[in-house]
């Protein structure tokens, strides 16, 4: 388990990556997943990564696994990677809007503050 120091720091920065609130999270991860005739179980929308990334925002830091120590740095790797590439919102283009999509999966939505 991570010190004290390096859970503060991990805490941080994880909720500074994640700027979608759980409840856009799921809503975001049940119309990503969503047919034309169907919509997925909301345990079940999205991928594992955006559903554990989803159950952390739920969870108190003290209720933290090694699991989730786990997602939360691969979620702040993934981010800080892909933001440090652009610093600012990409215009509208299929590009732009697959990357923010992907993003949005794991929680951040690039668009936003």
């Amino acid at each position: 388990m991570a010190d004290a120091h390096e859970l503060d720091a991990l805490w941080r920065d994880f909720h500074r990556v994640v700027n979608m609130t759980s409840a856009e999270l799921a809503a975001w991860l049940r119309v990503r997943d969503a047919g034309e005739n169907t919509e997925p179980l909301p345990q079940e929308a999205g991928p594992p990564t955006g559903q554990h990334v989803l159950a952390i925002l739920q969870k108190r830091r003290v209720d933290l696994t090694e699991d989730d120590l786990r997602v939360m740095q691969e979620v702040v790797d993934m981010v800080s990677a892909e933001t440090d590439v652009a610093n600012e919102p990409e215009p509208e283009t299929a590009d732009g809007t697959r990357r923010r999509h992907q993003l949005m999966t794991i929680g951040h939505d690039p668009l936003k503050p």
